[in-house]
């Protein structure tokens, strides 16, 4: 039901900033009045349309209005037109795509840090032990993430779908970080960063060292993710604006160092080199 849907909402693998923080402060209100657990008899469907996490229409209206609007467009206006026209052909594409919601949602733009969880690991009842109480909807977010189809009617108003699509985020993030502190977990995980899909140490001295993803919190909406470097100790915002966003609760507070005591022999030596600030070339020395 969503895969169809999610193309108009995710297309070009987005999620806009202002999307995430508006649907994020409607789900703190969700939690704040609502019990720990949503139960599957108080709600109806379970199945949101990725499309509304957007604010934007589903892939069949959407491609309708923008066919419409192309037989409209200007001749002359030949970049609008080939601009419009690749859009399309993106929405296009996805339409027919069978792509799970787990793959989907790593793909997203400024979730290049996520790794894919195994369905095994999220269908094991134990793996997910007290997170019921965390998460608004829980039932509904979980079966999104297994594309397990519902049985119910679209009951839903827009606003739930767009809870009902955040909790799944929040929910598959914090499955996440437990996942990736097991063996499976971090074999993946080593696959990115060998390919330094975490990005490198900003510091001048410590010459492209490849960092690690860290939360400061174990606990969601405390603080945003951090990139930890090996060789100088030290934490850094990541370089993608798309990354701002992704809480810290999602990678923990224990990843990169237990990563660095799996595979000790990646653990770089200490940077030893530090800058030195000099005027007219003397060494400046604190009172």
């Amino acid at each position: 039901m969503y895969r169809g849907e999610r193309a108009a909402g995710g297309s070009k693998g987005e999620v806009g900033s202002v999307d995430r923080k508006r649907i994020n402060e409607a789900l703190d209100k969700q939690l704040e009045r609502s019990s720990p657990s949503t139960s599957r008899a108080t709600n109806g469907n379970d199945k949101p349309a990725h499309s509304l996490l957007m604010g934007k229409h589903p892939p069949d209206h959407h491609r309708d209005s923008r066919s419409g609007s192309l037989s409209k467009a200007n001749a002359s206006n030949v970049a609008d037109e080939s601009e419009t026209e690749t859009e399309e052909s993106d929405v296009s594409g996805s339409d027919g795509d069978d792509t799970s919601w787990i793959s989907w949602f790593c793909n997203l733009r400024g979730n290049e840090f996520f790794c894919e969880v195994d369905d095994d690991y999220i269908q094991d009842d134990f793996n997910l032990c007290g997170l019921s109480s965390q998460v608004p909807y829980y039932d509904y977010a979980l079966d999104l993430i297994l594309d397990i189809e519902s049985s119910h009617g679209d009951m839903f108003t827009e606003e739930q779908n767009e809870l009902v699509e955040s909790a799944a985020e929040m929910l598959y993030g914090l499955i996440h970080a437990r996942f990736i502190l097991t063996s499976k977990g971090m074999a993946a995980m080593l696959d990115k960063y060998k390919n330094y899909d975490f990005g490198r140490c900003p510091r001048v001295y410590c010459c492209g060292q490849p960092c690690l993803p860290v939360g400061q919190s174990d606990f969601p909406r405390s603080s945003t993710i951090k990139v930890y470097c090996p060789r100088c100790e030290d934490i850094y915002y990541p370089r993608s604006k798309y990354q701002g966003n992704i809480d810290g609760a999602y990678f923990g507070t224990t990843f990169p160092h237990l990563f660095l005591m799996t595979y000790s022999h990646l653990k770089p030596q200490m940077a030893t080199q530090s800058y030195v600030p000099r005027v007219f070339g003397f060494k400046l020395h604190n009172p």
